[in-house]
């Protein structure tokens, strides 16, 4: 059986191999599309989270909002207070970001592999200036349905959280939130590091470049795969530019924008979309977990789930919304 795997592989990549001799200049056009996305979305939107974030983690920013924000995180999903760093940073700057935070707290031991499987599951929202700019402004051309997508993302995913409160819970922390003791204990975390703050910049500069680096050859990958999808399967049109949105988020939403279908239908196709994420996401956020032990499946249960809560929210709340 391995054998027949390793023979599909090498099948697939020729067969990759030949589209992209044989339709070089379609290829071409998604990968400058790739750069694009990349110069004006990815890169403005992810690098001064990214380098702020890793400041932040050796300043001991997580365990100020560890000590504030305990009570919540374990009321509500049944996990410990370091995990609230991840929630609120990602839900500023959106995914990959929530895979890159939660291996950061995996690295200083703040979180184990469950809990860091557990919080990846309910963190993968989209960046909300993606979201109300980029989707709702540019490829909708409704700034009002930007809002609503908004809450029905970020719904689903509180949602998800809640459901899986019971997947791994952490251990209850009793204690009284003290913002004495945040403040002591961000102080101690700050003065054990032995990097000096030069030092702390030039490694979160560097790591930063490397993921965003990686993110930038995932959705070129992804894309390029979209345009061979393109170009050998015939489907309804509507249904192309979902699948495409399916494999690669920011193609599929661009599509399925430009589809003569209702308003309320792209806007569900749409929500449904940035809820899962596109696999081209989820290669992302794997590969910056590739050297750890968090689990993919229940992650992507979790996006599955996602994008069915957000679209019946969508469906049901876009008649009261407009």
């Amino acid at each position: 059986m391995k054998k027949i795997y390793s023979i599909l592989i090498i099948i697939f990549l020729m067969f990759v191999g030949f589209e992209i001799l044989t339709e070089s200049s379609s290829i071409l056009k998604s990968v400058d599309f790739s750069l694009n996305i990349f110069k004006n979305n990815v890169f403005p939107s992810l690098f001064p989270f990214f380098v702020l974030t890793n400041i932040l983690v050796k300043c001991g920013f997580v365990e100020l909002v560890s000590e504030l924000f305990k009570k919540i995180m374990n009321k509500f999903f049944k996990i410990k207070g370091d995990a609230a760093f991840v929630f609120i940073m990602s839900l500023i700057s959106g995914n990959p970001a929530n895979a890159k935070y939660t291996k950061e707290l995996l690295n200083e031991g703040l979180l184990n592999k469950y809990e860091a499987t557990k919080i990846l599951c309910f963190t993968c929202f989209t960046n909300p200036l993606f979201i109300l700019g980029t989707v709702a402004t540019l490829f909708l051309n409704n700034k009002d349905v930007g809002i609503l997508i908004l809450i029905c993302h970020y719904l689903g995913n509180i949602i998800i959280g809640i459901l899986m409160r019971n997947y791994f819970p952490s251990k209850k922390e009793n204690s009284k939130v003290s913002l004495r003791k945040a403040i002591d204990r961000m102080h101690k975390k700050r003065i054990s590091n032995n990097e000096s703050f030069g030092e702390i910049i030039t490694n979160s500069l560097i790591s930063s470049i490397n993921t965003l680096l990686l993110i930038m050859g995932v959705i070129t990958t992804f894309l390029v795969i979209t345009t061979i999808i393109d170009k050998n399967v015939s489907l309804n049109s509507v249904l192309q530019s979902t699948l495409n949105g399916f494999v690669e988020m920011t193609q599929g939403l661009k599509y399925i924008s430009m589809e003569n279908v209702p308003l309320k239908l792209k806007c569900i196709l749409t929500v449904m979309i940035l809820s899962f994420g596109g696999f081209s996401v989820h290669m992302q956020i794997m590969g910056i977990l590739s050297d750890t032990e968090v689990r993919y499946l229940p992650f992507l249960c979790a996006r599955m789930v996602h994008s069915l809560l957000s679209g019946i929210m969508m469906y049901f709340l876009f008649d009261l919304w407009f």
